[in-house]
């Protein structure tokens, strides 16, 4: 057997070649069934019959579609030709696509070429909008329709949010009842929008219009996301009603009276006089202290004794003291403790519980300092003095003993016990019912409902 000897400088060479035409030939397979054209077996056998009917079934499609007067179709040995002008490419592709799906076509040959007549151009565009405009017209009674049907139930919802008497009777507050209404109208918008695509047969739009909206108003509850969050805590407020008008009240650190509440602070009077607006969201998230909400109420304030004193006697004595004042209610009773000892001597914490309604808590506390203190210098108890004496003496003089001058003050026990009443202290309130009296200033409060 005699064998072939390649010689070794032509086995590179080759190589390449191989690899070339792997390359391309699937390039080649692809050029030749892209298009459109038939890929399926072609005949042994053709007739100018078969042609005829080829080209006589292809012509009558093209009529019936419109737009190919310019185009002509033949067909030999099964290949189609076509040739001449359309306004649009896209037309003239249609007619390969068209072609390839007939029995029998070997080839196309689409010469078929856009035309450059701009009359010819804008004839398509002037029939799609000549149909769009009768299609409107023929359309706008039954759009009227949707509109009026649309108008009327808007209508209706806008005059029964209207109404003041049931919604305010149904809310706590006029900002509750406005909310009430916004929601009443609100909803015969959108029942009158959903009638109204059902009358157009419309109703698919409605979950686009829907889904839009959702987005859109995602979007904006992240941008203003602290307003949302302030309207929603006015709402919650405005429920609750966590404090009245005028009530005393710390919020988040701030003392003061409640002037009111609008839809997006609390607004305090400070017992400086100053205004403090805090806004909605901190109130409801902060907490609220409300000093007017009990009747009772306790003062304290701390006294301090000598050390030498007999404190059980002085703690018994204040503790008497205070619980004989006539503003101090016997339940809870008043109580006095040693609350620290300190080097200038023992200091005593004293309490006790009035009728804040009907005693000035202040004018309180300090009557019972008063007494209190009297009470004790009375049976010789001794306050502390950390009075510091200092001597200032001349050289080569010796200091005189006894020398500084002093002023002692040891006024008699008065038995007489000041006002306590809350008549001094009406200023505040005149100031808060002043504002309050203000017809054009928003309010939630409300006076008459029950406390949270």
């Amino acid at each position: 057997m005699l064998k072939r000897i390649i010689p070794t400088s032509l086995i590179p060479m080759r190589i390449f070649l191989l690899c070339l035409l792997c390359l391309f030939s699937p390039v080649v397979t692809q050029a030749q069934t892209e298009g459109g054209g038939p890929t399926g077996p072609i005949a042994t056998q053709n007739t100018d019959q078969q042609d005829a009917q080829i080209a006589e079934r292809l012509r009558d499609i093209l009529a019936q579609l419109g737009g190919y007067e310019d185009v002509t179709i033949t067909v030999g040995e099964g290949i189609v030709t076509a040739r001449g002008t359309t306004a649009l490419a896209s037309e003239a592709e249609r007619i390969t696509a068209l072609a390839a799906r007939i029995e029998g076509v070997v080839a196309i040959e689409n010469q078929v070429a856009e035309t450059t007549d701009i009359s010819e151009r804008l004839n398509p565009a002037m029939e799609r909008f000549q149909a769009r405009l009768t299609q409107i017209i023929t359309f706008l009674p039954l759009l009227l329709i949707a509109a009026g049907v649309f108008g009327v139930i808007v209508f209706v919802g806008y005059l029964l949010s209207s109404w003041r008497k049931p919604w305010d009777r149904l809310a706590p507050n006029r900002f509750i009842a406005d909310l009430y209404r916004q929601m009443v109208q609100i909803a015969f918008v959108i029942g009158g929008l959903v009638i109204a695509l059902d009358v157009l047969d419309a109703t698919a739009l409605l979950s686009t219009i829907l889904g839009a909206a959702g987005i859109i108003g995602l979007a904006f509850g992240f941008a203003v996301r602290d307003t949302v969050e302030n309207y929603i805590a006015s709402i919650m407020l405005s429920i609750r009603q966590p404090f009245r008008p005028n009530d005393a009240v710390e919020i988040n650190g701030d003392e003061g009276k409640v002037i009111r509440l609008t839809s997006r602070a609390t607004i305090l009077l400070s017992f400086d006089g100053n205004h403090i607006r805090i806004p909605n969201a901190t109130v409801f998230k902060s907490r609220i202290v409300n000093f007017s909400q009990n009747d009772a109420r306790r003062f304290k304030f701390v006294l301090a004794i000598d050390w030498a004193a007999d404190i059980a006697a002085a703690r018994a004595l204040a503790e008497h003291t205070v619980q004989a004042l006539p503003f101090v209610m016997d339940e809870p009773p008043a109580s006095v403790w040693i609350d620290e000892i300190t080097d200038s001597g023992i200091t005593l914490k004293v309490t006790g519980w009035i009728n804040q309604h009907d005693t000035s808590i202040v004018r309180a506390k300090g009557e019972a300092l008063r007494q209190v203190k009297m009470a004790l210098e009375a049976q010789g108890i001794t306050l502390p003095d950390t009075t510091y004496t200092v001597n200032l003496q001349r050289s080569g003089t010796s200091p005189a003993v006894g020398s500084t001058a002093q002023i002692e003050l040891n006024p008699a026990p008065n038995p007489q016990i000041d006002q306590v009443d809350p008549s001094h202290d009406t200023a505040l309130e005149r100031i808060i019912e002043a504002e309050r009296h203000d017809p054009a200033a928003e309010d939630l409060l409300n006076a008459d409902a029950p406390p949270e």
